[in-house]
């Protein structure tokens, strides 16, 4: 059923560093926004439930499933995509771990476990391999198993923190 005009909102956020101004229907999800009217299209619609983390992006630094947030909620937020994570066109060290240890294999997945990894490291710098792991566990990859996912997590942090990887 199409929204009426009421329903819109007007929604004011930054995403990757821009502000955004937006008329959007209060029901669209923050995957959907960033997907359909911001044509970021990193974050991946994968389950719609919010079980695989395949559209996990930050809102305020904090790990969120944009296919379960209401874009309402991220009013006057501070939003990071994939898209922002890497800076002046240099792979950010969890990308580059990523690339460097191939693993991604289809890579579907591959935009959640960096968003996870950058928002454990923004609040943890040199987090232990549980705390990793957790992470990564709330995250599904269907092809590659996680073998090489949490060596690039582990390199990414040693270099991250200064060491050799």
């Amino acid at each position: 059923m199409p929204t009426e005009p009421d329903d819109d909102l007007v929604l004011t956020l930054r995403v990757n560093g821009d502000r955004k101004r937006l008329l959007i229907p209060a029901n669209r999800t923050l995957l959907n926004l960033l997907r359909q009217d911001l044509g970021l299209t990193g974050s991946k619609h994968g389950c719609d439930v919010g079980d695989c983390g395949a559209c996990t992006v930050l809102v305020n630094g904090a790990p969120r499933l944009s296919c379960i947030t209401l874009a309402a909620e991220a009013q006057d937020a501070e939003l990071l995509t994939v898209e922002g994570v890497a800076v002046g066109g240099a792979l950010h060290p969890i990308q580059a771990a990523f690339h460097e240890q191939v693993a991604a294999q289809c890579g579907y997945c591959t935009p959640g476990f960096v968003m996870a990894l950058k928002a454990l490291f923004d609040e943890r710098p040199d987090p232990s391999d549980a705390e990793l792991n957790e992470v990564l566990g709330a995250n599904i990859c269907r092809c590659t198993g996680y073998t090489k996912i949490l060596a690039a997590a582990r390199q990414a942090r040693e270099r991250m923190n200064g060491r050799s990887a």
